[in-house]
């Protein structure tokens, strides 16, 4: 992941400097004979604006753009923040009255369900709480929370921008051919 991003970082460090060796700024020459010249820059790919309207939406935006003499091309996209949504459930369950349930979702966490075992209020696990929770959850270690999937969620969805990213310079380093 940090070689395509480096690798990015450099090709875009290219096309910013060849573009603006190329750049000429807006000059207007007039000859006696009522000729005039005009040398203007090239045209500028502008990468779109990826926002979103409120900040109750759990998603990151990206964008970025390429421009040559010939061609230009930008894109951008959005990535979920799956702990922000998390957290959002729970929250929203929480209003609604539905304690352990909002703590359930927490829970789906490792970080979260490590520090309720460390404080000595397990989990809820199939209606049960407290000891009782304790208990199953000791019965049952294969229905707790594994860190490992969600490392492997995390780097499947930087894995994704990284493609994008990659084929992204790929493009622009043929278009600076």
């Amino acid at each position: 992941m940090r070689e395509i991003l480096a690798i990015w970082a450099v090709l875009i460090g290219f096309a910013f400097a060849y573009s603006s060796a190329k750049a000429q700024p807006i000059v207007t020459e007039s000859t006696s004979k009522a000729e005039t010249t005009v040398k203007s820059p090239p045209p500028s790919a502008i990468s779109p604006n990826v926002t979103t309207i409120n900040n109750d939406v759990c998603t990151v935006g990206f964008s970025g753009s390429v421009q040559t003499q010939v061609l230009g091309i930008s894109a951008g996209g959005t990535v979920r923040d799956m702990n922000c949504e998390r957290i959002k459930l729970s929250k929203n369950l929480f209003d609604q009255g539905m304690k352990s349930a909002a703590i359930a979702v927490l829970c789906q966490d490792q970080r979260v369900f490590d520090a309720m075992m460390n404080a000595n209020t397990p989990c809820p696990i199939d209606g049960k709480i407290r000891d009782e929770a304790k208990e199953l959850w000791e019965k049952n270690p294969e229905r707790k929370p594994v860190a490992i999937e969600q490392e492997n969620r995390r780097n499947d969805t930087l894995k994704g921008i990284g493609y994008g990213i990659g084929i992204m310079s790929i493009i622009a380093a043929i278009l600076l051919l």
